[in-house]
């Protein structure tokens, strides 16, 4: 397992600052005997959600889903061993990139293709598309297109988790970009003070669209800004899920058991642009090339098959399964209706609101 780097709430001298792209170091460790069964089911979803953003980018270009739609290629890792710390009662807020995590969280791959393809039997009733899915039942809150959205909503949820004594834990991802904006250091501060049971999660891929970390940020190791707030925090090898599984089990446990908020931040790189659209030409051949040796999903099988827990009839078979299951919910997502003109409004609010606009754009302003 990769270690972790470890903050108590007290900031230490930077190191000298990584290349783009690079990982934490990590030593090499045998696969823990008694954990296979649960590494094949990690290496599982993960194929699964590499098929699923695979064919949504080729759904993208025949036209098929529309609007912005960015995909967690070469985050995959970090998605499930986030993922792996939450119980199904916990709640979960993120940004936009966020395909990965609604299929980690137990939402089927069919609903969740049919909300790319704008379709009524999508998560979100075909209205909310790639960057809005939402699922009340599996307690994820969203899916949001504002950068940092969803950092006081998550400070909020776990406020209310607090009120009503409740054992929940509310985890927020965001990317490397959303900790320079102020709701973010706002929200830190707030759960600090209050003692709320949520877990920051940085999902850093060395870049804020275009622009490197080191660039934007003074303090490029965004896990040490939890010390201004006396808040834990750690860094972790996102490319390595097993190292981001138990660095998140410790952040949930210590929010569940404690009531204390934590910062985690993973190190994620993405292995694409920032949307199906960047052909992200500001990476060097040398970048890309160093990306695809990082390739988790690569990665985690090869450390599988050193360890006699799966052998390539098993990823052939995996593969097989799995990319069976993403046709099946292409298939579903286009045989789905679009969402009725007369449902627009429908989840405008969660209570209905006397005086409500519900006028469509080519109305009149005024009704006779």
């Amino acid at each position: 397992m990769a270690e972790t780097t470890r903050s108590a709430g007290t900031a230490s001298p930077a190191p000298a600052r990584r290349a783009r792209g690079a990982r934490t170091t990590r030593p090499k460790a045998a696969v823990p005997p008694d954990d296979a069964a649960a590494l094949v089911g990690h290496y599982r979803q993960m194929l699964l959600i590499r098929r699923f953003e695979e064919r949504a980018a080729r759904a993208y270009t025949e036209a098929k889903i529309g609007g912005y739609c960015h995909l967690n290629l070469g985050e995959e890792a970090t998605v499930v061993g986030l993922m792996a710390a939450l119980r199904p009662t916990d709640y979960l807020f993120t940004n936009y990139r966020e395909h990965g995590y609604a299929i980690a969280k137990g939402i089927g791959a069919d609903r969740v293709m049919a909300e790319l393809y704008g379709r009524s039997t999508g998560v979100s009733k075909g209205w909310g598309g790639s960057m809005h899915l939402f699922d009340a039942e599996a307690r994820l809150l969203g899916g949001y297109g504002i950068v940092g959205g969803q950092v006081p909503l998550a400070a909020g949820a776990a406020l209310a988790v607090s009120y009503k004594g409740g054992d929940e834990v509310v985890m927020c991802h965001m990317g490397d970009g959303t900790t320079a904006i102020g709701a973010f250091h706002e929200s830190l501060n707030i759960a600090a003070l209050w003692d709320l049971p949520v877990v920051f999660v940085v999902i850093n891929n060395g870049l804020g669209m275009g622009t490197t970390v080191e660039r934007s940020a003074a303090e490029p190791e965004l896990y040490r800004r939890g010390a201004a707030y006396r808040m834990e925090s750690a860094r972790v090898d996102g490319t390595d899920v097993v190292a981001v599984r138990e660095a998140a089990r410790t952040a949930v446990e210590r929010a569940r058991s404690e009531s204390r908020p934590y910062l985690l931040e993973t190190v994620s790189p993405r292995l694409k642009g920032h949307s199906v659209v960047d052909p992200a030409r500001y990476r060097s051949a040398e970048e890309k090339e160093a990306l695809k040796a990082a390739d988790p999903l690569a990665r985690l099988a090869l450390e599988l098959a050193e360890a006699g827990i799966l052998s390539h009839d098993d990823r052939d078979r995996l593969d097989a399964e799995v990319t069976a299951e993403v046709d099946a919910a292409a298939a579903f997502a286009d045989a789905s209706p679009a969402p009725d003109v007369s449902t627009l409004f429908d989840y405008t609010y969660a209570t209905p609101v006397p005086g409500e606009l519900r006028r469509l754009p080519a109305d009149p302003v005024f009704r006779s």
